[in-house]
């Protein structure tokens, strides 16, 4: 939940004291910040106000902000050798939210980590925590009263540091990707550079790119091939959903135009894609074959129950649920274990955001540039705007609640959390039909 500031400890000022009903009642109020409204309603809703949690947020989005700055000093340092510059004059920034799923499971990482060391110790910051009763020194003090507890807490520190390790390459690697398909699409307003005089924004992504991939490359060499082979499967599985780009563009204007054929394809492929179908060939159109497994989708590995049955699963799964599966693969081969139920709250709150905050956000847009989203395909769907506006809801509440059903299952309230701070970042009353 970067992105938002925290003031040191607003939160537990807030609800000190307070009960569920009152901080379902303060999550309400809008003037509140949006992490401290998700926060309440967690609060809310389960009873525990999980203070440890919002200190390991903010852990979490110091540690990545770390990250970031880091990975883009040497892009700063090639940009000013592009303009003749002092480096110390340029300032680079590049808007992203692809970052939040990694952030999540670093906290999740964190959160295990303490769950797993001795009582009064605090692996993330390495030190004790300050009570009277505490009996474990910091590790690599001195004094070991108890053997035992000591090396569990060196454990737990290990798989901190193993946790940052492989979240630094997972961020630096996303921000690549990220980088890389924006450049793809000529969209350059992401890209914020200052102090560099003469270098324009697509000359600054074309450097940005090349240091970040450069860096990426670095990163790998420290890891099995697995992990750069896990990366790779999920950008191929990305790409090869992007290839279908232009042919959801031209169903959406043949829809637009009243081709029924248009919609049945547009109701059955995309918001009702299955996993297990005919193979589409290079142009998008269906081939007289056998139902054959996706190559772009795994499903049997992740989705139960109804979940395949989600509408748009496929096609969302495809576009931004693909990542963030082989992010968690990565983390996987480099010997960190994650649940699989942590993993399906990771991609369902992905696909959520997806909607609730950019295709919502953007449909004037996507409308204009015949861009076909779970939003702008319900608008050609249903009969009625406030039917489509329903639609929309629905679809990213079942994301979202079940999101956060996996992030419970797996003890993950930091998850459950970022899901709520997801729905309350949306803004739907920008759609047609929100007051009708």
């Amino acid at each position: 939940m970067s992105g938002e500031p925290s003031d040191g400890g607003r939160e537990e000022a807030i609800a000190d004291g307070i009960g569920p009903r009152a901080a379902q009642s303060l999550a309400e109020v809008s003037a509140l910040p949006t992490s401290l409204r998700a926060v309440l309603d967690y609060y809310a809703t389960t009873g525990e106000f999980a203070f440890d949690v919002v200190r390991l947020q903010r852990r979490v989005d110091a540690y990545v902000e770390e990250v970031i700055d880091e990975a883009f000093a040497p892009v700063e340092q090639a940009i000013a050798e592009e303009a003749g510059v002092d480096p110390d004059a340029v300032s680079f920034a590049y808007d992203t939210k692809l970052t939040m799923p990694a952030e999540l499971t670093l906290g999740h990482l964190y959160q295990r980590a303490s769950v797993g060391s001795p009582a009064g110790f605090d692996p993330v910051d390495r030190s004790r925590r300050r009570s009277p009763l505490e009996r474990v020194p910091i590790v690599g003090s001195a004094t070991k009263p108890d053997e035992a507890a000591y090396e569990r807490a060196r454990e737990q520190v290990a798989a901190v540091e193993r946790a940052e390790a492989v979240t630094e390459l997972v961020v630096v690697a996303l921000l690549d990707g990220d980088m890389r398909d924006a450049m793809n699409d000529a969209e350059y307003d992401d890209f914020r550079v200052e102090g560099a005089p003469g270098v324009d924004r697509p000359r600054t992504a074309e450097i940005a790119q090349r240091v970040l991939r450069e860096r990426v490359e670095e990163l790998f060499e420290g890891y099995p091939d697995a992990v750069r082979g896990a990366y790779r499967e999920a950008v191929d599985r990305s790409e090869a959903h992007q290839d279908r780009d232009p042919y959801f563009r031209e169903l959406m204007a043949d829809a637009r135009e009243g081709d029924a054929d248009a919609l049945a394809a547009i109701r059955d492929e995309y918001k009702h894609g299955s996993f297990v179908g005919p193979d589409p060939d290079s142009d998008g159109d269906l081939d007289d074959v056998a139902p054959v497994a996706d190559p772009v989708i795994r499903p049997a590995e992740l989705f139960v129950g109804d979940e395949p049955a989600f509408p748009y699963l496929k096609t969302q799964y495809g576009r931004v649920g693909v990542i963030y599966d082989g992010m968690i693969e990565m983390y996987r081969a480099a010997g960190i274990e994650i649940e699989d139920a942590f993993k399906r709250s990771i991609v369902f709150t992905i696909i959520g955001a997806q909607i609730w905050l950019d295709d919502i956000d953007d449909y004037a847009d996507d409308l204009a540039e015949v861009q076909l989203t779970p939003v702008t395909a319900e608008y050609l769907l249903a009969d009625t705007e406030r039917e489509a506006y329903r639609n929309v809801v629905d679809a990213t509440t079942r994301y979202l609640d079940a999101a956060e059903r996996y992030a419970a299952e797996t003890n993950s309230p930091l998850a459950g959390i970022g899901t709520n701070y997801v729905f309350r970042r949306g803004d739907p009353s920008v759609l047609p039909g929100h007051a009708d």
